[in-house]
């Protein structure tokens, strides 16, 4: 069995996509293997066995997915943007969660233990390498309020959206007024086409009053 790679080698490997080290990032992959840890689970994962949900873009979750082995291509890899530095890692065969996230007096501790004449930055990048995983994080175990199944789908389900015409991949088509509509065209889009292009309008649910 192949040993599991050191952290100085998961934090280098989360440095090489920035072309530099953050606390952030050590902190993402450090969440990530004590995950793993609760979960009784390898981490990085070679598998599609764990699924992750990240409160965060950013360094932080580039340092998750290195420590984890779950990515956004891989679809292992959720972003759910609650603005926090905070995961939560599911066992998608057992159904076991764990959310973790830093200890809200984390920063304080790091600067009160800082050298004389110390940066901040450079204590906390010492302090999240160096202090024990149960002095930076909180873990709790935690239920999805989701459909997990729906999130994950299956392989090689497709539908086409009767207004536009594109391909919908992973079961993300609506079905509205008899008709198969992707999200956007259904209003739940995130763009808008120029002025003068506006697509028509979604139909009206079946038995809505004309």
């Amino acid at each position: 069995m192949t040993a599991p790679p050191a952290l100085s080698e998961l934090l280098a490997r989360s440095a090489a996509l920035h072309g530099h080290l953050c606390p952030r990032q050590i902190l993402g992959v450090r969440m990530a293997l004590l995950a793993g840890e609760r979960l009784g689970l390898d981490f990085p994962r070679t598998d599609k066995r764990v699924l992750v949900f990240v409160e965060t873009d950013g360094c932080f979750a580039d340092g998750v997915s290195v420590g984890s082995g779950c990515w956004l291509g891989r679809r292992t890899l959720r972003l759910i943007d609650h603005g926090k530095v905070a995961a939560t890692f599911v066992d998608t065969r057992s159904g076991q969660a764990v959310r973790a996230s830093p200890q809200t007096d984390l920063r304080a501790r790091a600067r009160a233990a800082r050298r004389e004449g110390q940066k901040r930055y450079q204590a906390y990048l010492d302090a999240y390498q160096s202090w024990p995983a149960e002095a930076l994080f909180d873990t709790v175990p935690v239920a999805l309020a989701l459909d997990l199944a729906a999130l994950l789908s299956s392989a090689g389900k497709r539908a086409v959206c009767d207004v536009c015409a594109e391909e919908i991949v992973n079961e993300r088509e609506l079905q509205r007024g008899g008709q198969t509509l992707c999200r956007g065209c259904a209003g739940d889009a995130y763009v808008r086409p120029p002025a003068g292009r506006e697509p028509a309008p979604p139909p009206e649910p079946v038995g809505a009053e004309g």
